[in-house]
């Protein structure tokens, strides 16, 4: 009989929390995404605004819920649809985690709060790959 230790049980369930994420986004999947997600998710990206200009863009969890409702992810699949998602759970402490994820689409540095939901996305940091 193999006994999971806490971290293999916390490493499991924050990579259960993190396909949530990944896959109610390429299937539209709202209802996933939001129980993905921390409703204080923020999210974050570099935007190259013109030609001398950066912002960093930052997107809520109504917007991502949203945008996951409208399809939006549905539209970022490679041709083969396979978005190839390789998910490092790098550390885990009490109540917090950081994440690495590599797709064929993203790269994301995902931080996640353990509430007393579970495990939730609370901090994104990505650009496309």
């Amino acid at each position: 009989m193999t006994i999971e230790t806490p971290m293999e049980t916390d490493q499991a369930a924050i990579t259960s929390v993190v396909l949530d994420y990944y896959k109610g986004w390429f299937e539209g999947d709202a209802a996933r995404m939001e129980r993905a997600l921390h409703p204080e998710l923020c999210k974050h990206s570099l935007d190259r605004v013109g030609a001398s200009g950066e912002a960093l863009k930052t997107l809520t969890a109504p917007q991502m819920i949203q945008w996951t409702a409208e399809g939006i992810g549905r539209t970022r699949l490679p041709a083969n649809g396979d978005p190839r998602i390789a998910i490092d759970v790098e550390d885990v402490y009490d109540t917090i985690a950081n994440v690495t994820v590599r797709s064929a689409i993203y790269r994301e540095y995902i931080q996640l709060v353990r509430t007393d939901d579970g495990w939730r996305i609370a901090n994104v940091l990505w650009q496309s790959t």
